[in-house]
């Protein structure tokens, strides 16, 4: 078998002035480079004397792992903002509810609620949409849920989207599905 043949001299040198230019971060070690695939020799079948000789099998490279990947929440919050909006440890500091209300009145109530909220220096509001119902996508205007169906695109295309740091389903306590928790930034 043959060992990997390693750079020409050209590719040496190359290398090696690419290497010169570098400088590490101070007070680092550049980690070593990872390799892009792991050369394995095969496995040699163990011959019956007297068996013809056959040919030597390629050698298999397997591919190094994929990095792992980090579980990130939906950017917006801290963690510890969300461990208490999961454990409903925190109470709403002001409530909307948009039930019996129009689609045009429903609007309208969200943009002054928020307004309200802001002005009152709330920084969780819980926002009451009703349960989301299975609706085709043509008729969202017309069917029930359709409030619960619009709020997420009256709220990020309104005029209070700079001001609302996230969005999150409510705990149950809260009203569950029927309702989300819009938390406000900081002023």
């Amino acid at each position: 078998m043959k060992p990997p043949r390693g750079l020409s001299d050209a590719e040496a040198s190359l290398w090696a002035q690419v290497a010169s230019s570098v400088t590490p971060l101070k007070g680092h070690i550049p980690p070593p480079a990872p390799a892009p695939a792991a050369i394995v020799p095969p496995v040699q079948p163990a011959t019956a004397p007297g068996a013809a000789k056959g040919r030597v099998p390629p050698l298999r490279i397997v591919p190094a792992p994929p990095p792992a990947e980090r579980r990130t929440p939906p950017p917006g919050l801290d963690s510890h903002w969300e461990r208490r909006l999961a454990k409903a440890t925190i109470g709403p500091d002001f409530t909307l509810d948009l039930h019996g209300h129009t689609l045009d009145q429903a609007h309208r109530r969200l943009d002054t609620g928020l307004g309200q909220a802001k002005a009152m220096g709330a920084r969780l509001v819980l926002l009451v949409t009703g349960r989301p119902r299975p609706a085709e996508a043509a008729d969202r205007a017309s069917r029930r849920g359709a409030i619960r169906a619009k709020v997420l695109d009256w709220l990020a295309a309104g005029p209070h989207a700079s001001d609302i740091a996230a969005i999150r389903p409510a705990h149950r306590r809260h009203g569950g599905d029927g309702a989300l928790y819009i938390v406000l930034k900081r002023r």
